[in-house]
């Protein structure tokens, strides 16, 4: 038994009495853990997406209580106990006004005796690698970047969608596949095999057909999403508008790098890029392959590594960072990514 297992029985009151909440609000659901400083956890819940940019910050501030107080009672935690450390890393906490009102807002909720509240990419980033010099890379729903350095410093980006320049995710592409579809039937594009392919996928003699479906509600729109995968079945056959669209998504991701390490002074320096969210975590090879070789050509001394234990997993190393004056020792990290790699993304 490692010491992350799951203790059914509750708190063990033999422990550090030392009790963390952790929590990973991405765009389509919530993960809380809840453990102690040994790296024991205690219990896990997930609910619905507590991302303020999603559901407005009222709500966003009554799941997350109503997640936590789920995961005390699954911890058997005594009503007495307080949490030392309420560790939150939520979608939407992009700008610092909106990072400065959730610290103040979750603090308000009186959840713990100290909180931290942070974008969802920080998670991830930590979950991903120990190293103080990173660069995290978000391709999932959406895309985003955030970088941090030894010294404490960060980069990051607004992530408004196109109020903020962002180009590229799994919702842009997927609407892409659809764009160059349509064109290559009715002749304002190119020919492509994205045509059939999307044709196909939906059942239907035409992509117009596919189009007037959605416009008209008889496919339901949150199906568009399907098509991210085909792109990328469409792509590996040598498409040249998929491969197109394939390659832009890389250049987009190496800028995403490029700036955010820029700004911190780790272009030259060896430092880690991790990537993570559903379109990179499938692990594609046109994307994985060329995204690779362009980051070696811009760090040639940077290691990259692909997501594979949940976000969830750095916010409890956060809460665990914390509790432990800066960073949880070794047997207690190891401890949480073991248990933690048995978990599907």
């Amino acid at each position: 038994m490692t010491a992350a297992t799951s203790r059914a029985g509750g708190v063990d009151r033999h422990g550090t009495g030392r009790i963390y909440a952790a929590a990973d609000g991405g765009n389509s659901k919530t993960d809380v853990v809840l453990g102690d400083s040994d790296g024991r956890v205690l219990a896990r819940v997930t609910g619905p997406t507590t991302s303020p940019h999603a559901i407005g910050l009222p709500a966003t501030l009554s799941l997350l209580s109503e997640l936590v107080a789920q995961a005390r009672a699954e911890a058997a935690v005594p009503p007495g106990l307080s949490l030392t450390q309420l560790s939150v890393y939520v979608a939407g906490a992009d700008l610092p006004v909106e990072v400065e009102r959730l610290n103040l807002e979750v603090g308000r909720l009186g959840l713990a005796e100290r909180v931290s509240v942070d974008n969802d990419l920080f998670a991830l980033l930590r979950s991903g690698t120990a190293d103080p010099d990173a660069v995290g890379v978000v391709c999932g729903a959406g895309i985003n970047a955030v970088g941090r350095r030894a010294d404490g410093a960060t980069s990051r980006f607004p992530s408004l969608g196109q109020l903020s320049g962002d180009w590229g995710g799994g919702h842009h592409l997927a609407a892409l596949v659809l764009h160059h579809a349509v064109r290559g039937e009715d002749g304002r594009g190119p020919a492509t095999a994205l045509t059939d392919a999307v044709r196909v996928h939906f059942g239907r003699s035409i992509v117009e057909d596919v189009s007037v479906g959605l416009h008209l509600g008889e496919i339901p729109m949150e199906r568009l999403d399907e098509l991210c995968e085909v792109l990328f079945a469409v792509a590996a056959t040598g498409d040249e508008v998929a491969t197109r669209v394939v390659r832009r998504q890389a250049a987009e991701i190496e800028a995403l790098v490029r700036v955010a390490a820029g700004r911190l002074g780790l272009l030259d320096r060896p430092y880690t890029v991790v990537l993570g969210g559903g379109v990179l975590t499938a692990r594609h090879p046109q994307l994985l392959d060329g995204l690779r070789a362009r980051i070696a050509a811009l760090s040639p001394a940077a290691t990259v590594t692909v997501l594979t234990a949940p976000p969830v997993t750095g916010a409890a190393l956060l809460a665990l960072d914390a509790l432990h004056g800066g960073h949880c020792p070794p047997e207690v990290e190891q401890a949480i990514q073991s248990y933690y790699g048995g978990i599907a993304l």
